[in-house]
């Protein structure tokens, strides 16, 4: 699973890695040591100043039930990947790549 989220995000995402530290939520994102954090790469670029591309890490919780479930998606994988990211950038005070999307998506699943 590891391996498929990592090539359905390559685009977005670093790296694809299991963590322990999550309880509650499914996952987060996280940036390697001397690396710009998320938040200030949009602080700089809301500022009109030049701020470099940073690439997250995401880390799973291999215990909660969204990840769970990603092993039962079958054709919809790419869609639960793509939605457990953005409510990654979401959880961490960002916005995801393509609202649109990330809207479509919920929806398709809700519906």
């Amino acid at each position: 699973m590891l391996a498929r989220l990592r090539e359905t995000l390559k685009d977005r995402a670093k790296d694809v890695r299991v963590t322990s530290r999550l309880v509650d939520s499914p996952a987060c994102l996280v940036v390697d040591d001397g690396e710009y954090s998320l938040q200030l790469a949009r602080l700089l670029k809301a500022a009109g100043q030049k701020a470099p591309e940073v690439k997250p890490i995401l880390e799973i919780n291999p215990g909660h039930a969204l990840v769970r479930k990603l092993s039962e998606a079958g054709e919809r994988f790419d869609d639960y990947a793509h939605i457990l990211f953005d409510q990654a950038m979401l959880a961490e005070g960002g916005l995801p790549d393509d609202p649109a999307a990330y809207v479509r998506r919920v929806n398709a699943l809700l519906v």
